[in-house]
């Protein structure tokens, strides 16, 4: 049986995840330990350099040492003396791979995930013996735990305060929805983009040259230069709709939809049928793949 499933290394001044293990177990309660990793990690300036959260059968333990913490997810089986004598050997290891400089200009998160070599074989040395190489270090470990025993936290009050911190509690649905990620832009998606910048383009180029026909003959035929310039307008909402999320999707779709087959109808007598088919097509097809894009469902990428 593993004693240590889970290792999650980030830096302390803004949470910023720099490696962590690859994740082989999916049970329900390892999931949720690493979720709460995640929230402890936003939270870290706040702690001391040690700290504690109980769970049923899981527990976290963390170190925080010059801007770096060293987060585990252990069995609580696993003695807390092993757990933080296992955070000192991977602190020793990571040190020994990444200077301050290199941490501190990390912009991206998991910018050291071929560190995770290193944390499988600490792993599989602690989960096969059971503690560390050295009985001294163990000792050591011991008897500074007993002057300064790790903080016990209470997760709670964590995600509480790092809820009304970041001013995530109770947002209304409009303002998630500006959060809010849609799925990956498929094949047909860039293809009703491309077809959808086309018939803007056609339209813009069409109302513009009428504009001038229609100011040299006394504004004869202003309407279709309204009629063109709002198709321009509808075909690059419709972009933006498909590109991005917004409430009442499916009604503004619609809507645009309605808008551009009216001003195409409306310039029949200046295009032929097949031209209005085209331009009706391309508007349906967009609206189609709109509708059907959906909500990206937000994965905790903790696990790597």
């Amino acid at each position: 049986m593993s004693l240590i499933l889970f290792v999650f290394v980030v830096r302390v001044r803004d949470g910023l995840p720099l490696s962590a293990s690859t994740d082989f177990e999916h049970n329900k309660e390892l999931q949720e330990r690493k979720q709460q990793l995640r929230t402890i990690s936003r939270s870290l300036p706040r702690f001391p350099d040690r700290g504690t959260v109980k769970g049923q059968k899981l527990n976290i333990h963390f170190v925080s040492s010059e801007g770096v913490s060293y987060m585990s997810v252990c069995h609580s089986s696993l003695p807390v003396a092993k757990a933080f004598c296992f955070l000192e050997d991977l602190r020793w290891e990571f040190t020994a791979c990444f200077n301050t400089t290199v941490i501190s200009l990390a912009a991206r998160p998991y910018p050291f995930l071929e560190f995770d070599s290193t944390i499988q074989k600490l792993k599989q040395q602690y989960n096969q013996s059971g503690g560390p190489a050295l009985e001294v270090t163990l000792a050591e470990v011991q008897e500074d735990l007993r002057i300064r025993p790790p903080q016990l936290i209470n997760l709670d009050e964590v995600e509480l305060t790092n809820g009304t911190a970041n001013g995530h509690i109770e947002q209304s649905p409009a303002s998630a929805g500006v959060n809010q990620r849609l799925e990956p832009v498929t094949a047909p998606g860039i293809l009703s983009l491309v077809l959808n910048i086309m018939c803007a383009s056609l339209n813009v180029i069409r109302g513009v040259h009428l504009a001038e026909n229609t100011f040299q003959d006394d504004y004869e035929g202003i309407w279709n230069v309204v009629a063109f310039f709002f198709a321009f307008i509808c075909c690059a909402l419709q972009c933006h709709l498909y590109l991005f999320h917004s409430s009442l999707k499916k009604l503004k779709s619609l809507l645009l939809l309605s808008v551009i087959v009216l001003c195409n109808l409306y310039l029949l007598g200046l295009r032929n049928i097949w031209q209005l088919l085209f331009h009706v097509s391309v508007a349906s097809l967009s609206t189609s793949l709109t509708l059907t894009r959906r909500i990206q469902h937000r994965t905790d990428d903790c696990g790597v």
